[in-house]
């Protein structure tokens, strides 16, 4: 499997969105949130389906690239 700089970038926002995604989850658990309750959720659950879709499409197009 190759990597293409489309697919390094997709993979760079799926590390992006997972790190978003386990820093909420420890915000949310220790109770009081720095950005609050709402919006660290939002974050939360924005991130956790952004990181599947951005790894998706990472290995995608590293599988269409190949020669």
């Amino acid at each position: 499997m190759y990597l293409t700089p489309k697919s390094g970038l997709f993979l760079l926002g799926s590390c992006i969105s997972a790190i978003a995604a386990v820093g909420s989850v420890f915000e949310l658990s220790y109770g009081q949130p720095d950005l609050g309750f709402q919006t660290t959720a939002i974050i939360l659950g924005l991130s956790i389906p952004l990181t599947g879709l951005f790894f998706l499409a990472a290995v995608r197009d590293a599988k269409a690239n190949i020669k």
